[in-house]
């Protein structure tokens, strides 16, 4: 046996009862996320409410919450969240109603609920994701050869995506709509949908984000101000700048933990949209790419865990372990980009790192829900190898262990 192979085997969590390296990627950034918040907010909420730890006590409240709430999620069957997938869509929309209804309006837009007795604001479209997921991977395992094979099948869920983008854009909230979008288009391309189907959307997609961006004068100026964010840099080009600043004071190694200047009332959102850029001016290149590793990591095994649940014919647990590997991978590309200058301003939080309950909630469910495949795919595989061992048969699915 090689070098390589002895290595892989002893990383390999083929016999352990769950995907250990899935675990440490969440809750490794779980823990930068909760450092990087506390850091970052300091000034802001000694300024805001007196007390400099503030946000860092929410944050850390918000985390044991999230872990509580992904603990029992853990213990609720995938059959569960197939059977109540409807539901659940329905119980999306009308939380992305009640916004536009009753919803919170903060700098000028309209995402949040207040309800009472609930210390925190809620995210409409943080649920809503998870919502759409459970849907489309139910849909997807009842109707998949229709889904491959004829157009009927294939446009339904992206009618659904259509009335839940219309919600969305008028709070508005483009940056869901994009991961949304992305989730979807994944998962059907995961399912087998015919290429051709996707270039045609992919015109017609493209041709309507052009009709979006020119109607309102703000989204211009955004834009503009993305490819030369120098121009305008008391303006449209602020935050961008403010970034890129902090991205260039970073160096290899940082300014070190807590020595961010940026972060003092220049970068605004620093404990929010754009705590990544504030994570790399204080620990630098290195920081910067192992949270990106962390994030590579997490998507990667979430896509195994998914490939392992297709092969063994668990289609619900393969298409849900795809859409959140697609959601999570999309919303951390884009808050990453649009800080580092490589997308328009947008406002999006980091999952699993940025300060807010909604999305800590949410994230954590999602990789419970990872979890919860996992678990379910290898006690399935367990069962299987028994059976095969009586009939004689070779096991074709040992090698999805791996």
């Amino acid at each position: 046996m090689s070098r390589l192979s002895r290595l892989r085997d002893r990383l390999s969590t083929a016999d352990q009862p769950v995907d250990g390296w899935l675990l440490i990627a969440a809750l490794s950034l779980l823990l930068i996320g909760w450092v990087m918040v506390t850091s970052a907010s300091t000034e802001v909420a000694s300024s805001l409410t007196g007390n400099a730890w503030y946000f860092s006590m929410r944050h850390g409240a918000f985390l044991l919450v999230s872990l509580a709430v992904g603990a029992l999620a853990l213990r609720v069957p995938l059959a569960w969240w197939k059977a109540n997938g409807p539901l659940l869509l329905l119980v999306g929309i009308v939380l992305l109603t009640l916004v536009l209804v009753v919803g919170r309006e903060v700098n000028g837009s309209k995402r949040w609920l207040s309800l009472p007795g609930v210390p925190f604001n809620l995210q409409a479209s943080e649920i809503a994701k998870l919502c759409l997921i459970a849907y489309l991977a139910g849909y997807l395992e009842r109707f998949l050869p229709q889904v491959r094979r004829e157009w009927g099948a294939f446009l339904r869920p992206l009618v659904v995506l259509g009335l839940l983008g219309g919600l969305l854009i008028l709070e508005p909230d483009y940056g869901a709509v994009v991961v949304m979008t992305g989730c979807v288009m994944g998962m059907l391309l995961m399912a087998g949908a015919p290429w051709g189907r996707f270039l045609l959307l992919m015109v017609l997609v493209a041709a309507l984000g052009a009709l979006v961006a020119i109607a309102e004068p703000y989204r211009m100026a955004r834009l503009t101000s993305f490819v030369d964010p120098w121009a305008d840099q008391f303006a449209s080009g602020y935050q961008l700048t403010q970034a890129l600043i902090a991205f260039g004071r970073g160096h290899w190694l940082g300014t070190g933990l807590g020595n961010s200047v940026q972060k003092l009332f220049y970068l605004p959102e620093a404990h929010t949209d754009f705590v990544f850029a504030v994570l790399a001016e204080e620990l630098g290149l290195v920081g910067a790419i192992t949270v990106i590793g962390l994030f590579a990591l997490l998507v990667w095994r979430a896509m195994a865990v998914g490939r392992r649940a297709e092969l063994a014919g668990l289609a619900f647990a393969a298409y849900a372990s795809y859409g959140i590997a697609l959601v999570i991978g999309a919303q951390a590309f884009i808050n990453i980009a649009v800080s580092s200058g490589m997308l328009p301003t947008k406002g999006l939080t980091l999952p699993l790192l940025s300060y807010g309950g909604s999305s800590l909630v949410v994230s954590c469910i999602m990789m419970a829900l990872l979890l919860r495949a996992d678990i379910e795919t290898r006690q399935a595989l367990r069962r299987a190898r028994p059976t095969a061992a009586r009939s004689g048969a070779p096991d074709n699915r040992k090698g999805t262990q791996a």
